[in-house]
């Protein structure tokens, strides 16, 4: 008979690195910020005590906050949906049986990895530039020069497309779920007579619910979280247009040293981002099915 060992020891050993990131670098963090937000605390005096008086100043006299959340909120309804459309549209080429189909695949998935780096934000502010490429090959067709980056009315629709064009995890997943549609159902819905376009919203949309679901929530807590853009594309402007709420926090707490008053504008964006994603759970059972006939 074999003898019974205990290995929980060696098993809290493996996942203390985890334990360890999570209570130092997300745990304390969001404890530490909530203090902080009723606090007037810079890293250049000590902390002192104000209540809510971050809060009322935000609501009451910072004109830019309700600026920024507002170009936020338009950055959202532009970049999110673009991105989920665009992603499934290349999800379903690619998802055909096309030669070299891996490699098309894989070069598809690369604007994923490297669109959110500051090399290619830099690159994008060259491209959509007066002089760029982008105004260079309109006019090849006569299309008078765009100023991309200098219209209010441009600017973020032009910033969007960065985010879209990153749209190769949601591209991955929506082609894994176009994987799991059951053919039969398909063939059923063609030798019923119905076209591709009818067989995709009445048998694959449906089927895809769940991937959509999934893809929307995660894409849209990251396009509120959004930074690197307006920092280093348009540095907010023009006129603010694109002065997103993270770039926001980042100025309140790192170039005016308001440490206390970024935090509290911290837990408001929190507060946003649980308030849309439990709107979104909370509708998900009208259009969001299963092939078992369940909601969600």
């Amino acid at each position: 008979m074999m003898k019974r060992t205990d290995h929980q020891p060696v098993a809290y050993l493996f996942i203390m690195p985890w334990i360890i990131g999570f209570l130092v670098f997300q745990l304390y963090p969001f404890i530490a910020s909530f203090v902080y937000s009723f606090t007037d605390f810079s890293l250049l005096k000590s902390m002192k005590f104000v209540g809510f008086k971050n809060y009322v100043q935000m609501f009451t006299r910072d004109r830019l906050f309700y600026k920024s959340l507002w170009a936020t909120v338009k950055y959202v309804i532009i970049a999110v949906p673009g991105k989920l459309v665009f992603a499934l549209i290349i999800a379903m080429i690619l998802n055909m049986k096309l030669k070299w189909i891996n490699f098309y695949r894989t070069v598809y998935y690369m604007p994923s990895i490297l669109g959110g780096s500051v090399a290619i934000s830099i690159l994008w502010k060259f491209l959509f530039s007066k002089t760029g490429t982008v105004n260079t090959f309109l006019a090849h067709f006569h299309i008078p020069a765009q100023d991309w980056l200098g219209s209010p009315n441009l600017a973020l629709i032009t910033m969007g497309l960065l985010v879209v064009w990153q749209f190769g995890s949601s591209m991955v997943l929506f082609l894994a779920a176009l994987k799991n549609v059951p053919a039969e159902l398909c063939e059923a819905a063609r030798v019923d007579g119905a076209g591709k376009i009818r067989t995709f919203f009445t048998i694959t949309l449906p089927l895809l619910t769940p991937t959509i679901f999934f893809n929307l929530i995660m894409q849209m807590i990251n396009a509120f979280k959004e930074f690197n853009a307006p920092y280093l594309i348009t540095k907010g402007g023009p006129l603010n247009t694109t002065y997103l709420y993270g770039m926001m926090i980042y100025e309140n707490a790192f170039q005016h040293s308001k440490m206390g008053y970024a935090s509290a504008q911290s837990w408001i964006l929190f507060l946003i981002i649980l308030v849309f994603t439990g709107l979104t759970f909370k509708l998900s059972p009208y259009w969001t099915f299963y092939e078992d006939g369940g909601d969600f």
